[in-house]
Formats: C-alpha cells, structure tokens, sequence
C-alpha cells in the first residue's frame, strides 16, 4: 500500500509509549499497534485528530505517500 504510517516514528521524538497515547486518546492498545504497523483500512479524523493533539504534530508528520514501483502518482 502507498501510504505508510510513521507513527511510531513520532512516538519515539515525542519520547511517548504507545501505551500512555492509546489511554489519552481513548483507543485500546490493540487498535493503536494496529494502526502503527499499517494494518488498519482506515482511520477516523478523530482519531487522526486526537493523536496530533497527544503527539503535538500535523497528519503529514504521521503519514507518508510512498508510490509502488510503476506507479504514477
């Protein structure tokens, strides 16, 4: 998939365990490891909204466009 999720690259620069950010923001662990490895089909701009506010950080700081090999774009 093109779009990469750098969330736990964020978590390390803010030094925050994704422990602590998934019970800020109200998300379980489970749902927030799934979201950082990029298993996840979507996510709510709540949600997207509640991380950038926990992490002091914008969307693009989050997520990544990275096209497959032949793909335009």
């Amino acid at each position: 998939m093109p779009i990469v999720v750098t969330l736990d690259v964020m978590l390390a620069r803010r030094k925050v365990k994704s422990k602590d950010l998934a019970e800020a923001i109200g998300i379980t662990e489970a749902n927030l490891s799934l979201l950082k490895q990029g298993r996840v089909k979507g996510v709510r701009f709540e949600t997207l909204a509640a991380i950038c506010a926990a992490l002091d950080c914008q969307p693009g700081d989050l997520l990544c466009f990275e096209p497959e090999p032949g793909e335009d774009g």
